[in-house]
Order: C-alpha cells, then sequence, then structure tokens
C-alpha cells in the first residue's frame, strides 16, 4: 500500500473514531475532526490513492481549468467530459437552485435555495477559483518569482477574497496555497478551510502535487515537499459504508505501489502543457487501483 493510502485511511479511521456529527448547510450531516495535517515528499512517492479508483484526468482538467486556463465557465470542463462542477453551474438567466439547510428561527431547516446572480455570469461558478487565479495574476506572479526571486518569503496565492465571496456560488474549499524553494527544491503548504474527504481529498491532493510539479519543471527546480493543513475535515454520514470498504481494502486486500508522474521535459512554459482530455504532457504512469468507490455529492 502506497504511503498516501495508509495516511488517509488513518485520517478516515480517524474522524470516524473521534468525530463529532454535526449539521451543515448541505442539509446532510458530517462527522468531523477540527483539524488535521499531511506531508508529502514527492521525490519519494506520487500520492495517487490505490484503495480506491482516483480519476486523475478529472482531477489534473479541474487545476488546469483554474491555474492555467484560469476560467470560471464549466463549459470549459464540460468540453474535456469533466462534470464535477455541473452542480453549481448557474443557470442562463442568472439563477441558482440547490436544496440545502437554511437558518430560521435560529433552527437549520432544508429547503430549496435560489440565489441570483448577474446573468453574465451564466454556466459559471461566479467569481471564485480561476476568476480569482486571472483577477490577481497569481500564477504569473508566482511564476516571476520562482524564476526570479527564489528567496523571497511572499510567494503566496490565495483564493479567498472577500469582495467576491457574495459572487461566488461556492467560495473555495482549497483557497491558499505558500511556496518555498529550499536546495533547489520547490515545497509548498497548502490550507483547505473545509474538507470532504472521500470525494475531494484525494482529488486536491493529487492536483496540487501534479501542479508543483509543473511549475518545478517551468522553473527549474525539483520536486520538493507538499504540505497540506486541513480546517474542518469531515465524512458525510452516508458516505460512511463506501468509506468503511476502503478501509477494508487496506487491511485485506493485496498491496499496490504508488504511480509515478511523467511531465512532457520539452515542455518550459507552464502554459504549453496540452489541457486537453488527453492530458499530452501530463500522465500518472503504472496506475493499479483496487477499483471505483461511489460517494455522493453534497451541494
Amino acid at each position: 500500500m502506497s504511503k498516501f493510502d495508509k495516511d488517509y485511511l488513518t485520517l478516515c479511521e480517524k474522524i470516524l473514531n473521534e468525530g463529532v456529527e454535526v449539521e451543515n448547510r448541505t442539509g446532510i450531516n458530517s462527522i468531523k475532526i477540527p483539524a488535521y495535517f499531511f506531508e508529502f515528499d514527492l521525490e519519494k512517492e506520487f500520492p495517487v490513492l490505490t484503495t480506491k479508483q482516483v480519476f486523475f484526468k478529472n482531477a489534473i482538467t479541474e487545476m488546469l481549468w483554474i491555474y492555467q486556463a484560469q476560467s470560471n465557465d464549466v463549459r470549459w470542463l464540460q468540453e474535456r467530459k469533466n462534470h464535477i462542477w455541473d452542480e453549481w453551474e448557474i443557470e442562463e438567466d442568472g439563477s441558482w437552485h440547490a436544496m440545502q439547510n437554511v437558518l430560521e428561527n435560529n433552527k437549520l431547516v432544508k429547503k430549496e435555495v435560489v440565489r441570483k446572480f448577474d446573468p453574465k455570469y451564466a454556466h459559471t461558478i461566479g467569481t471564485a477559483y480561476g476568476y480569482v487565479v486571472k483577477k490577481y495574476h497569481l500564477i504569473d506572479n508566482l511564476l516571476d518569482k520562482l524564476k526570479n526571486n527564489q528567496t523571497d518569503r511572499r510567494m503566496i496565492m490565495s483564493l479567498w477574497q472577500n469582495e467576491f465571496l457574495d459572487t461566488a456560488v461556492l467560495p473555495s474549499c482549497v483557497w491558499s496555497s505558500e511556496w518555498d524553494i529550499t536546495n533547489g527544491h520547490l515545497n509548498c503548504i497548502v490550507h483547505q478551510r473545509s474538507c470532504d474527504v472521500p470525494l475531494g481529498l484525494p482529488f486536491n491532493i493529487t492536483q496540487y502535487a501534479v501542479l508543483l510539479s509543473m511549475l518545478a519543471q517551468v522553473s527549474g527546480l525539483k520536486p520538493g515537499k507538499l504540505f497540506w493543513t486541513i480546517k474542518d475535515a469531515h465524512i458525510y454520514v452516508n458516505q460512511v459504508d463506501g468509506i468503511k470498504e476502503q478501509i477494508r481494502r487496506g487491511k485485506e486486500l493485496e498491496d499496490l505501489e504508488a504511480p509515478k508522474l511523467w511531465l512532457n521535459p520539452e515542455i518550459k512554459d507552464f502554459y504549453k502543457f496540452d489541457n486537453s482530455r488527453e492530458l499530452k504532457d501530463i500522465k500518472i504512469v503504472d496506475y493499479k487501483h483496487h477499483g471505483k468507490i461511489t460517494f455522493e455529492i453534497a451541494q
């Protein structure tokens, strides 16, 4: 079993054994712990789970949508057969609908929520993720520092911008990253304000490991360590059976080695990496897994 699998399943067991069940805006209770921390050495292992199938093409194209295309348009993903943001897509008239808990008379009540956005945001998720990256030139500023000011201690990308929260369908969960160069290795600390452990976390860690490796390559650096901090690590109650199955696999099934990441060594410009569904310049090599586990999405 990969180190990532072991560390991930340790977190899952901790949530099930020590977590507290709470209500939340989705209307589906979650079991949560307040905080957690991971550390990955990308020179030793590329983190993709093997105890379940991770659809890494969706994870990587989502990351490229945010940081390379710098887009909030859900159609960009749909063109690449990636439908993970379909539930948050604003309609033609600017409306967005979901069944959620709302606070009424100091109690959470589940009802249909209708939010109205400017119709110019139709087919997007509003002013979140790639919108913020483009608005503040976050990747361009980071790349400039990685290449020209490698001792800078202010290499930060923040997707959490207060002025744009009200016009975002879902404010960024993985909201901040801090970057560091030590001994020729690129390192990153990622901060996550809310973590859907069964669905979101495996995607998030894999995609930031890819992003780090891409930025390292185009900056003449080696991939170093990825540090991951979580506030509110949770499992929704309708995901518990799936997580128990994944834990069982980790204890009973054959250990599988972690795959390897291959990046086209000829690419020296971050914006030149192929972002089609084929991902011609980004490959996860020798990926073996124990099969799919279906988890419900909570809006």
